[in-house]
């Protein structure tokens, strides 16, 4: 049977659904940022909810603009993580259409995590689709999630462990919050990237605290913060604050090699499309890295679960 698979991704960051051909290989993938007011770190979710529900049809539509495949199955993504209790109501939104256009369609319906998506996003961006067929590390780096997995194989999608994470701020919070301070508008990673690109001067030492293969982030949001309060460049903070990133996860990365063997490491995540963190990882460990498109959040990789899924069951 000919058609396409839909799926959608409803995050407290962006408005996503994609379309994916399985015969072709290619993925439609049409997105749109919820805005955030000028000054503020991110939305409440009843604001987050509110502003998907105005989005999410217009996306829709854009993704028939395109092509006229028919719609085999609808996916979905239903929770940030695979993990007891993860629950953001931001989700119910792609959840309900997704169910809804399933069920008018009469065609199968499915769900995973947000992060399922992005780790299946990042191995489709990176040609690496075949790493489903083994072991493997994946870091997903974003706002809402710092963490290293341990990926094993399973039918219908990933079999994930956390054994590596933040132990408080995320990446993509220090990246917002040192943004917002510098008068960026959020999210701020793209914007951070330009500016922490053109300092080449000096930094001040950084030395991130680690437990094991744990790290931490709030004592980088501190040193910015003196940085900026004692009148250094903005180039400087930013530059700063993404090199800062960029040793934790190298520091993440080497002790997760240490204490757990050597595995292909796939880095997702809208944190991990960086400049400057991707060339330093790249060079050092080599790994798959999305491209930006696949690495901020997106439905691709949600579209792609869904087709796996529905392989299983036909």
């Amino acid at each position: 049977m000919n058609g396409a698979y839909l799926g959608i991704d409803t995050s407290n960051y962006t408005t996503s659904a994609a379309l994916y051909d399985p015969e072709s290989g290619s993925v439609i993938s049409k997105k749109k940022l919820l805005p955030v007011a000028q000054s503020q770190c991110g939305l409440r979710q009843s604001d987050a909810v509110f502003l998907h529900v105005k989005q999410l049809p217009d996306i829709i539509a854009q993704l028939r603009t395109e092509t006229d495949l028919p719609i085999r199955a609808v996916c979905a993504s239903c929770a940030p993580r695979s993990v007891e209790g993860s629950y953001m109501p931001a989700f119910l939104v792609g959840m309900c259409v997704g169910e809804s256009v399933s069920s008018l369609l009469n065609v199968p319906y499915y769900t995973c995590s947000h992060q399922e998506g992005h780790i299946m996003a990042a191995l489709y961006s990176a040609q690496a689709l075949s790493l489903r067929a083994q072991p493997f590390y994946a870091f997903h780096v974003s706002g809402g999630t710092t963490e290293c997995l341990s990926v094993t194989p399973h039918e219908t999608g990933f079999c994930v462990e956390k054994i590596a994470g933040t132990l408080d701020l995320n990446a993509g919070q220090l990246v917002d919050r040192v943004g917002v301070m510098l008068e960026m508008g959020f999210p701020c990673g793209m914007e951070l990237d330009r500016l922490a690109q053109s300092y080449e001067g000096k930094l001040p030492s950084i030395r991130v605290p680690m437990k094991g293969a744990d790290c931490h982030f709030s004592g980088a949001q501190n040193q910015c913060e003196q940085l900026f309060k004692a009148g250094h460049p903005k180039e400087m903070v930013a530059r700063y604050a993404i090199s800062y990133i960029e040793k934790a996860i190298d520091s993440m990365t080497a002790e997760v090699l240490k204490q757990y063997g050597d595995r292909p490491i796939v880095y997702a995540g809208g944190v991990m499309s960086n400049t400057i963190i991707r060339a330093a990882l790249t060079k050092k460990y080599g790994g798959y890295f999305a491209e930006p498109a696949f690495s901020s959040d997106n439905a691709a990789g949600v579209a792609l679960i869904g087709a796996l899924k529905d392989s299983i069951h036909e």
